[in-house]
C-alpha cells in the first residue's frame, strides 16, 4: 500500500529541513500505516506553551530549528493515537533515514516522557 502527503501535511513541513522533509517523504511511500505531519517548525511562545502544558520538557525543541516533525496516525482517515500504529511508522520512518543517510531519533525511543509522534535528525550529525 503507499500513501501520499497529504496539501496540509506538506503546508506543515514549512522551514523544516530538507533532509527531514525527504526522510517524511520516503516514509509515507514505506509505511503501512498512514499518517498526518501534525507540526514541524515551531516558534519559541508555542514551545514555551507545550512546556507550560506538559507536552514538552524543553524550551531547546528541535522544533524551533526545522530539525523535528511531529506525526499523527490515520485508520480510515480518522486520527488515532494507539501505541503500536506509532511503532509501525517509525520503522517506516528509521527504514527511509537509513536508506538516505540522514540519522534519525524517534521520540519513542526516549526513557522519558516517550514521545511515539515525535522525529528529529540526530544533533550529532544536525548540530
Amino acid at each position: 500500500m503507499s500513501f501520499r502527503l497529504s496539501q496540509r501535511s506538506r503546508a506543515r513541513l514549512l522551514g523544516v529541513h530538507p533532509d527531514l522533509i525527504a526522510v517524511v517523504e520516503a516514509a509515507i511511500r514505506r509505511t503501512e500505516v498512514d499518517f498526518m505531519v501534525t507540526e514541524g517548525l515551531r516558534d519559541p511562545a508555542r514551545q514555551a506553551a507545550l512546556v507550560r502544558a506538559g507536552a514538552s520538557l524543553t524550551l531547546n525543541s528541535r522544533h524551533l530549528t526545522g530539525h523535528a516533525v511531529d506525526v499523527a496516525a490515520l485508520v480510515e482517515g480518522k486520527v488515532r493515537w494507539d501505541w503500536p500504529l506509532y511503532g509501525r511508522i517509525a520503522g517506516a520512518f528509521k527504514d527511509a533515514a537509513r536508506s538516505l543517510g540522514a540519522p534519525l531519533i524517534w521520540g519513542g525511543d526516549w526513557v522519558r516522557l516517550r514521545d511515539g509522534p515525535h522525529f528529529e535528525l540526530d544533533r550529532r550529525a544536525y548540530p
